[in-house]
């Protein structure tokens, strides 16, 4: 990990690393991923930030930018 936030993915009691976090501001998470999810599609994620680690539900906003370099917008809400 380099030591900046991480958005995991929660399955049960299974945490998966599917994105690559580029930022979180005023949150929202702009973040990389081999997977497209749905605009809508609400996950139920982990935010690790500054030694904190918060339950959070992120909903697909949207995708912006061009195919080779798509970045997901994630709207984050506490749990």
């Amino acid at each position: 990990m380099s030591g900046g936030p991480c958005v995991l993915v929660v399955d049960g009691d299974e945490a998966h690393d599917v994105f690559e976090v580029l930022g979180i501001t005023d949150g929202v998470a702009r973040v990389r991923s081999p997977l497209l999810f749905e605009i809508g599609e609400e996950l139920a994620v982990r935010v690790e930030r500054d030694g904190t680690v918060t339950e959070m539900v992120a909903r697909v906003r949207a995708h912006v930018g061009p195919l080779d370099g798509r970045v997901t917008e994630l709207e984050l809400e506490a749990k």
